[in-house]
């Protein structure tokens, strides 16, 4: 396993994190699904210093998609 941190787009979090779909249209799941089975996801968390608190800010180049609001995630990937 390895361990990384990734920037990782805000809109994209409910899907991640609670599989809710929410708002999302079939294109944003695609690219969601796609990084996720091309980069070996096995677990993300948001990186923080205490439960419930995270710092989004602006990206040009987040783990995936267009330039967006995003947070640090730790991401855990099988080799």
């Amino acid at each position: 396993m390895e361990l990384f941190i990734e920037a990782i787009p805000t809109w994209s979090l409910g899907y991640l994190i609670n599989s809710d779909a929410t708002g999302l249209t079939d294109e944003e799941i695609n690219l969601i699904d796609n990084w996720y089975k091309e980069n070996k996801v096995t677990d993300i968390s948001i990186v923080t210093e205490r439960e419930g608190e995270w710092f989004p800010y602006f990206s040009h180049y987040p783990a995936f998609g267009l330039p967006a609001e995003v947070v640090d995630c730790h991401i855990m990937l099988s080799q």
